[in-house]
This record gives C-alpha cells, structure tokens and sequence, in this order.
C-alpha cells in the first residue's frame, strides 16, 4: 500500500512562499530555500530541459509541502490555471476551529474565495470548508470535518 508524502508547488518567489507556509499556515520549515541545483540528471529526473531550481521543504505532521523555485526556464504562464484545467488541484489543511481560522487568516491579508461552507448532505455531511491561495494563486482548502 502506498502512503501519501508530501506535495510540490512550483513558485515564483520561494522566500515569500516560505513566510506564508511558514507563519500564516503554521507550517514547520525543515529545509530552508536551498542553493541552485542544476545538471543533466535533475532535467531528467524533473522532466524538465535546462532546469536549475531551488527547494524549501515544509513539514504538518507526517505530510510535507515541497516548495520548488524554478530559475530556468522561465515560466510559460504568470498565475496557476483555475481548478477545472486537468493537472492542477488544490491542498487542504484539517483545522479545528474553521470560523477562528478563518478570521485569523483574514486579519493577516489572506483573501478567501467565499466565507465558510457547510456541507448539510451527504458522505461529507457536518464537513466545513473554504477555498483560498496563497500569495502566487495556488488553490488551498481549509476542512472542519463534522
């Protein structure tokens, strides 16, 4: 059986990807912002040509967040394509409380798709969820499970 380790998000400016990982999500960072790492090997293995990139790695519990600064080549769109494209998802981080978070996080800047969802129906039913991004526009969740 497989287990789910941790998640990478490519980002443009992986400082300020770590502050708000960091210090508006509460994520551990257990490696910070690497130097440049480029070569033959690592175009391969990230099937990538010319790659040189940084890495910061993130850690909540057992799960990680893989922050990944590509310095070449250059990106071919500004923003993340909207959930409904094929590839992109979103990461959503279990909390207890989702109305204090959720305030919490609005108080520190962060804009939020809607407030608050309930889900009344269903095999999530009692579920509390809301959709926001992070600084660069990857889509993120926050889940009360009822």
């Amino acid at each position: 059986m497989m287990k789910i380790l941790h998640t990478g998000i490519t980002v443009k400016d992986i400082e300020a990807a770590v502050l708000f990982y960091r210090d508006i999500l509460g994520l551990k960072l257990v490696v910070s912002p690497t130097e440049p790492a480029e070569g033959v090997e690592l175009s391969k293995g990230v099937g990538v040509p010319g790659a040189r990139l940084r890495q910061a790695i993130l850690e909540s519990g057992d799960y990680s967040i893989e922050l990944f600064e590509y310095q070449n080549p250059p990106a071919e769109i500004e923003r993340p394509l909207p959930a409904n494209n094929p590839g992109p998802g979103h990461v959503a981080f279990e909390v207890a409380d989702i109305e204090a978070e959720y305030q919490r996080m609005k108080e520190l800047g962060v804009e939020f798709f809607t407030e608050p969802n309930f889900i009344a129906e269903g095999p999530l039913a009692g579920w509390k969820w809301v959709y926001f991004s992070d600084p660069e526009g990857t889509t993120l969740e926050l889940v009360e499970k009822g």
